[in-house]
């Protein structure tokens, strides 16, 4: 039996969508030879995270075993996989592969934190191939919601392992490739050892519909609106929805406006690595306030309700000198992500307010997903015919059933999630070791780890509000004056209708009029004493127990 074996850890994106991190190795036990697949991001929110900017996936593992890491591979441009890699190049040092499109993306990260173009490296579609290591891999073009989208084929010496990335089978996409049964049954037919494949939409039961569908009831629904400016809001990075936009709003004889750093970013990537052509003109916000509104079509970010994207502040008010008035359409051509429900809610409403007549994609008509159904994962699994599945990209419930789905179909189906390393060596893949991960938080301009306290504080306080208490002490150790304190997200006023400050001061001022001696040596006692006086009070007056900070300061 070898003694080397062939290893898959997920350290984000198995068990949650979003954050995507993938760790293959092959090599004797905690000596493997490693690649990374996606580094990517997800995005905090003011329950959970307030004040985070982004959330990146635990690299401590990967960090501690850099000297082995072979390379970084990034399937596609989205955030959630290619969002961290600028983040992490200083822990990690990996040269990163991608293919153009991505890695034009990908540069534009690096340089924004001042990392060199150099270390992005640009790769064909399959049939080329990267040496990495033991590991030979390649990029095999799928279809996705965003430009050059790619598979990558694994080759190790214990076979071949295809990671499907993000995808549907859609062989009519618009822009970027279409999904090329032929080529995949070509590379799977020499036998696939474990797809770990895309499991998103595991729940929707109908075949997927291509990207072409849409263009049709688009172009039916801007014409339809004669009157004032239509407005219409997707992913920016699902160029072929931008395009199939703006391609809609010019039939119907309107000017295409571009809203949005991300919006102008993405088809600024996608024109200069070719993928995108044959995009209508374009006017600048500025020329737009001289066009007849029944003349003008904003495409605008902000699909997801962010509250500094175009969409918000257009429905906010003015954005860029434009505004939104009664009889104006606005088109939400994307599906809501599951967390994001409220913040596009408070914009249709915002809209509503306004007059603005806002559609959704509740009937269907301007959206399709950008993940494989039920029956495309069905039809993968055919082709592919791989020996093991192992389901990713999704929330616990969405890999239990494509694990179920994969077993019901004969084959063998791993459910692991991050931190879970399956070794795939040999016919019987098994868990052999289980990593602590988690999230590192960007707060600002540094990171900090999720156990660092600082999050965690932060919803204390504003779950709770802040008190502040100071205190200063003679040379006797005796209270010089009385203490004070200053409140921070707390009522003024309390049960005893007094102001909550006199209460709290008068209180602490007797603790200390009875305190002895040695409690007023030891600050440690001394703090606790305070700051479990003010709690207590501030709960008997206003029924909250805030966060207290005691500063205590001694005469010399």
């Amino acid at each position: 039996m070898s003694s080397e074996r062939l290893i898959y850890l997920p350290l984000g994106g198995a068990g949650e969508i979003g954050m995507n991190a993938y760790v293959y190795g092959y090599g004797a036990p905690e000596q493997e030879r490693l690649i990374v697949v996606d580094l990517g991001v997800t995005f905090p929110d003011m329950d959970g995270s307030p004040g985070v900017d982004l959330i990146l996936p635990d690299i401590a593992w990967l960090a501690e075993r850099r000297d082995r890491i072979e390379g970084v591979f990034i399937t596609h441009a989205h955030e959630d996989h290619v969002g961290a890699v600028a983040h992490t190049y200083e822990q990690l040092g990996a040269p990163i592969f991608a293919r153009p499109f991505t890695a034009n993306i990908a540069r534009r990260k690096m340089g924004e934190h001042g990392h060199p173009d150099e270390a992005v490296t640009v790769v064909s579609a399959w049939p080329e191939q990267v040496q990495a290591g033991p590991f030979k891999v390649g990029f095999l073009p799928m279809s996705h919601s965003i430009p050059e989208s790619a598979a990558l084929v694994i080759d190790t010496p214990d076979g071949r392992v295809i990671h499907s990335g993000d995808f549907k089978l859609d062989e009519t996409p618009l822009v970027g490739e279409p999904f090329d049964p032929d080529l995949w049954a070509d590379v799977s037919k020499d036998g696939v050892k474990a797809l770990i494949c895309d499991s998103t939409n595991i729940f929707s039961p109908h075949p997927g519909r291509s990207e072409a569908t849409l263009g049709p009831e688009i172009e039916k629904l801007v014409r339809a609106h004669d009157a004032g400016v239509v407005v219409a809001t997707t992913f920016a990075s699902n160029v072929a929805r931008v395009k199939t936009l703006a391609e809609a709003g010019e039939r119907a004889g309107r000017s295409i406006v571009l809203l949005g750093r991300a919006m102008r970013r993405m088809i600024e990537a996608s024109v200069e690595t070719g993928v995108l052509k044959d995009f209508p003109p374009t006017v600048s916000p500025e020329d737009a306030r001289n066009i007849p509104r029944e003349n003008l079509m904003l495409l605008v970010t902000g699909s997801q309700g962010e509250r500094r994207a175009a969409s918000a502040q257009l429905a906010n008010g003015k954005y860029m000198g434009l505004e939104l008035k009664e009889g104006d359409l606005f088109l939400f051509s994307s599906k809501t992500i599951p967390g994001n429900e409220r913040g596009v809610i408070r914009i249709m409403n915002q809209l509503s307010e306004k007059g603005v007549d806002v559609v959704d994609d509740t009937s269907g008509l301007y959206h399709v997903s950008g993940h494989a159904n039920r029956p495309d994962l069905e039809r993968l699994q055919d082709i592919v015919n791989p020996q093991v599945v192992v389901p990713m990209h999704g929330e616990h419930r969405h890999l239990r059933e494509h694990v179920k789905l994969t077993e019901a179909r004969g084959r063998t189906g791993v459910l692991a999630v991050n931190g879970m390393m399956i070794d795939l060596s040999g016919n019987a893949p098994r868990v052999v070791e289980y990593v602590e991960t988690g999230r590192t938080y960007l707060d600002g301009s540094v990171q900090i780890g999720a156990l660092d306290g600082v999050v965690r504080d932060r919803i204390r306080m504003a779950l709770n509000g802040h008190v502040t208490v100071t205190l200063i002490l003679d040379e006797e150790d005796e209270p010089l004056g009385e203490p004070w304190c200053e409140t921070t997200g707390l009522s003024d006023m309390g049960r005893s209708k007094a102001a909550l400050v006199d209460v709290l001061e008068a209180d602490l001022g007797q603790f200390l009029g009875r305190a002895d001696a040695k409690t007023l040596r030891e600050d440690d006692k001394l703090e606790e004493a305070l700051r479990r006086i003010v709690r207590k009070t501030a709960q008997d007056e206003i029924g909250k127990k805030p966060e207290v900070t005691v500063v205590i300061s001694r005469m010399q």
